[in-house]
């Protein structure tokens, strides 16, 4: 294979067969985010619904993976249940390291398997079992099972789904290796249409490495950046945990569906408090020194025998956020209990969160009853909440089916869309003011992480419409080429252009390295172009008024500066979309 070609192999659920192809375009593309673009721009059914049989899921992992630390994630393509359009998710674990070592730049899942089914994929095998006896087995009990039943402890990545994907719920996650996940659009749904509760890569083979002494002396230096320097400290001791005192000492931490931005019970869920009362262990995902997954240990007594029951728990902000301080519930032990429910049903924590904060309040105001919610919802008591997760995985009445499938949605049916959080998906945890909201609303992936928002708007940056968009272009386009590399976001910082042409070179992509420019250009454009494609319109995104009502550090949010930038960052998309190729 020549350094533009990726190799690729596509499966055919239905037959159970494997096809590997041979795909140019590294030098344009890169891998990863640009990979999949790529690659679902070939298989996808662009006039089909997200769960036609042959519309594709795109595994993609991009030319460092395995080469050099951080570069940890895998890209998760798939046209999502959520809007029905293109969607991206990316996950940390072993997946990345597992895909390198089968063999794989990606893998690309076609048809519908018969019955519920497991696959396991590795360089020298290709498997696809019949697993009915593991539906409706929740992500702990079905991955107890699998790891006993699968070969290569050590060397394999495990995907499964919850009963929330088995469902076809739109807030469904696919679960990695326990602790990490393809969290957001619903990314878990799209394998349960596929009748795929599991996928077992396996990494059997080996990896050569660059002969000579430079490729040696350039990862013993970017190794010493990551680990003997400040730059990734934080990450490994408190973790983004510690954003909660910080957002809430802005006063930009989303409280109580976003009624407040701070509360005085803070102290409850800080990564100070989780670290202090809670932490076991640091893990950290295959090719990564760093250690960022902070797991806290659980403990809960059941009353009927006396029993305790011990598990850990992956916290971050971003849950924390959802199940704490969104809900009210400023307890650190009842957001890991909330939290572990979560990771049992298969939900997605963040969209979960916020789906059940606005029916808090809907419920407050009347709009709904205890018919519809089956609990008496109130932010602060996190038991009620426990039960609600489970009937909003399951889909337990008309209710909860509507709101599984966005807020937004049942707001439409029984009121409050005012005060929706939703911004393209339920909200992340950053109520820093309009370029965030703007930036998670309209962005492909309607995510925090699509361009740092949040960022621009703690600098104080002004409402200046045209140096925003700018920011938020041009930032898009950078973490794009860094997630088609695919490095893991925290270490951006790290991976400037300068350093990724090196890494490109010592390992053979001289030409890629030589067109790094271009080929960010080329992903930001073939991402969207593929996006609008499968039916998304940025112009008619809407902004509800909850945000409009926030109020910061800063003061109070300008209604018409956050009008005016949406307005003209969706002009920029399109011409984003629209620009010929690099």
């Amino acid at each position: 294979m020549s350094p533009d070609t990726f190799r690729v192999l596509k499966v055919d659920l239905g037959t159970g067969k494997g096809e590997l192809l041979e795909v140019g375009g590294r030098d344009q593309v890169a891998g990863g985010s640009g990979l999949a673009a790529l690659l679902f721009s070939q298989f996808g059914r662009l006039g089909e619904p997200w769960d036609h049989p042959q519309q594709p899921l795109v595994f993609a992992i991009g030319p460092l993976t395995g080469y050099f630390p951080l570069m940890s994630k895998t890209v998760f393509a798939f046209r999502s249940p959520y809007h029905d359009q293109y969607a991206e998710s990316h996950a940390g674990g072993r997946s990345a390291l597992c895909l390198r070592f089968a063999g794989l730049d990606a893998l690309v899942l076609v048809g519908r398997a018969a019955a519920p089914s497991c696959l396991t994929v590795g360089s020298r095998q290709l498997d696809l079992r019949e697993t009915s006896y593991l539906w409706g087995m929740d992500v702990h009990q079905s991955g107890k099972v699998l790891r006993r039943m699968l070969r290569g402890a050590g060397h394999r990545s495990l995907l499964r789904i919850g009963p929330a994907g088995e469902r076809g719920c739109a807030m469904a996650c696919v679960n990695v290796d326990t602790y990490r996940h393809f969290g957001r659009l619903g990314g878990g749904a799209a394998l349960g249409a596929k009748n795929l509760k599991a996928l077992c890569v396996v990494g059997d083979a080996a990896l050569p490495l660059p002969e000579g002494r430079d490729y040696a002396e350039l990862f013993a230096r970017v190794h010493r950046q990551v680990t003997g320097t400040d730059m990734m400290a934080k990450y490994h001791n408190l973790g983004t945990p510690a954003n909660v005192s910080v957002l809430d000492g802005l006063k930009a931490l989303p409280c109580r569906n976003l009624r407040q931005t701070s509360d005085p019970a803070v102290a409850g869920i800080t990564g100070e408090r989780f670290a202090a009362d809670f932490l076991l262990r640091n893990a950290a995902c295959s090719g990564c020194p760093v250690g960022c997954i902070h797991l806290g240990l659980l403990r809960e007594k059941f009353q009927a025998d006396n029993r305790y029951l011990y598990r850990q728990v992956a916290y971050d902000f971003e849950p924390i956020f959802a199940v704490g301080s969104m809900l009210g519930v400023f307890d650190g032990h009842a957001v890991l209990m909330l939290l572990d429910t979560v990771e049992q049903l298969g939900l997605d924590v963040m969209s979960a969160g916020v789906a059940l904060a606005w029916a808090t309040e809907a419920r407050e105001k009347g709009l709904v009853g205890d018919a519809e919610t089956g609990v008496p919802l109130r932010f602060g008591d996190a038991a009620p909440y426990r039960e609600a997760l489970a009937r909003l995985a399951l889909g337990a009445n008309d209710f909860y089916r509507l709101l599984s499938s966005g807020v937004l949605r049942a707001a439409a049916r029984y009121g409050g869309e005012e005060f929706a959080c939703v911004l393209g998906q339920e909200t992340a945890g950053y109520a820093t003011g309009e370029v965030s909201f703007v930036s998670q609303a309209l962005g492909l992936r309607h995510s925090h992480l699509d361009a740092a928002g949040y960022s621009y708007d703690e600098k104080g940056a002004g409402s200046d419409v045209g140096a925003a968009v700018e920011f938020l272009s041009a930032d898009e386009r950078s973490r794009a080429l860094l997630t088609s590399m695919v490095g893991c976001l925290f270490a951006r910082s790290v991976y400037g252009d300068d350093l990724l042409a090196e890494c490109l070179r010592v390992i053979g992509f001289e030409t890629l390295a030589g067109r790094l420019p271009e080929a960010a250009a080329e992903i930001q454009r073939r991402r969207w172009a593929v996006r609008l494609a499968t039916g998304y319109d940025p112009k008619t995104t809407r902004i509800p008024g909850r945000f409009t009502e926030v109020s910061n550090w800063k003061g109070a949010v300008d209604p018409a500066f956050l009008s005016a930038l949406q307005q003209a960052y969706a002009v920029r998309i399109e011409a984003l979309a629209a620009a010929p190729a690099s």
